[in-house]
């Protein structure tokens, strides 16, 4: 089933989707992907879900898709994708506690797999994604999980800034205290997408179904750290990170908080994790402090009910030792992401090599630029590069695409997915430990 070095169009299965992320991998129509896709799911609401948003792109006014879509339903859902084989790539974004299986018996049965992070939520899944990882190896296979955050146009000025050593020297290893590398993000249950409000499954807000805050979202922060700091470099997880330490903590949701995102009472099983009767206890934040390569980092991810303005936001620094990168998402932003350009030395020496080196930013990215305030520089980014957050599936699937093409996935890619999933699983259980 491998796609390596054909010509022929790919083909699409979406397995038991459960989470808006398998429509958005459809949100756009790519010329390499047929129109026919094939999905496979038990009866339910998760799977009428994803339909709904597939005929909503099918019938919207400005650029609409034109899927069409081959849908099974039952229980034996999984074996008879499995005997059909009606496609050569399987999408998945769903029930995380499901998920690694999945991609594991798919790797097995000879599909490619684009999964939705996190593609393992604690060890014995991370144990089963190296394994699956090792089988496609083996059958030249392409398993891959979707970073959007690689392609947010902030992201990608403050890793290119951080290569260049005129403008931000070397990175910092820090402390455990003062870590060289910082980096938070705050999502929020109650959320827009696609112009609607999302209802949400109950099983999101069961973190043995949906995972905790650090390693579901957190597993952005994961990669976008070892991207920037490190780019293309290879980790071994057994020898290039030690951990300081772990943590998590809980976020409330009330129970009409609860009926507004999911449009149901509480199921039987969270009563375990609700208090008063009406408040529901959720693992949802999590925060990670650890060495890569001898540099302390510190990672935190929260979850709050609905943002007071704007949306999911983050936060990030990257201390150099010639200047700081940082991007903020605050009220001063219009909860907008800004990168910010803060010197240790402000003087003429460095203003020149700064305005120096900003053109081989713009030769990649023309039309950026940089406006002095205060003690640094705010990154002035063209409209044109702010895509939003749903247009990334579209050219993480085009970037999975070439790779499935022509084999040419980066060596590091395999290996960082690994270290990325044992970060994340194992904060988990020193977490849960302390």
């Amino acid at each position: 089933m491998s796609q390596s070095n054909s010509s022929a169009k790919v083909k699409l299965i979406t397995l038991d989707p459960g989470h808006f992320h398998a429509a958005l991998v459809q949100k756009t129509m790519l010329p390499d992907i047929d129109p026919q896709v094939y999905v496979y799911a038990p009866k339910g609401e998760d799977v009428q879900s994803h339909l709904d948003k597939i005929t909503a792109y099918n019938e919207r006014k400005d650029d609409p898709t034109h899927w069409k879509e081959e849908v099974y339903l039952g229980d034996d859902f999984f074996s008879k994708m499995i005997s059909e084989k009606k496609g050569n790539v399987v999408v998945m974004a769903g029930n995380n506690i499901k998920k690694t299986e999945y991609i594991k018996r798919s790797i097995d049965a000879g599909f490619n797999v684009l999964g939705d992070k996190p593609m393992a939520i604690d060890k014995v899944h991370f144990g089963m994604l190296k394994d699956a990882f090792i089988v496609a190896a083996r059958k030249r296979l392409i398993l891959y999980d979707i970073m959007t955050e690689r392609y947010e146009i902030t992201n990608i000025l403050q890793r290119e800034l951080a290569m260049l050593p005129q403008v931000f020297g070397t990175l910092k290893q820090g402390t455990p205290q003062h870590p060289g590398v910082e980096m938070e993000s705050i999502h929020y249950f109650y959320k827009y997408v696609s112009g609607s409000v999302l209802t949400r499954p109950a099983w999101f807000f069961d973190v043995e179904q949906e995972g905790e805050g650090l390693q579901d979202v957190g597993v952005h922060l994961v990669d976008l750290a070892q991207w920037m700091c490190f780019p293309d470099k290879i980790i071994d997880y057994k020898n290039d990170i030690q951990f300081n330490s772990a943590t998590h903590w809980t976020s409330d949701v009330n129970l009409s908080q609860f009926k507004a995102i999911t449009k149901q009472n509480f199921p039987a099983y969270l009563k375990k994790n609700i208090k008063h009767d009406t408040v529901l206890k959720v693992y949802a934040n999590g925060e990670v402090n650890y060495k890569l390569f001898g540099v302390n980092v510190k990672l935190t991810a929260k979850w709050a009910y609905k943002a007071v303005a704007g949306g999911d936001s983050q936060y990030a620094i990257l201390h150099g030792t010639k200047a700081d990168l940082v991007v903020k998402q605050g009220a001063t932003e219009n909860y907008t992401p800004v990168l910010y350009i803060e010197p240790v030395k402000n003087d003429a020496v460095y203003e020149s090599a700064l305005m120096e080196n900003l053109k081989s930013i713009q030769a990649k990215y023309p039309g950026v630029e940089l406006k002095k305030e205060g003690r640094g520089w705010t990154v002035i980014i063209p409209e044109k590069y702010k895509e939003g957050h749903e247009a990334h599936f579209g050219m993480v699937t085009e970037k999975y695409l070439s790779y499935l093409k022509n084999y040419n996935m980066p060596k590091w890619e395999v290996p960082n997915m690994l270290a990325k999933y044992y970060t994340t699983t194992t904060a988990l259980e020193l977490a849960k430990k302390k």
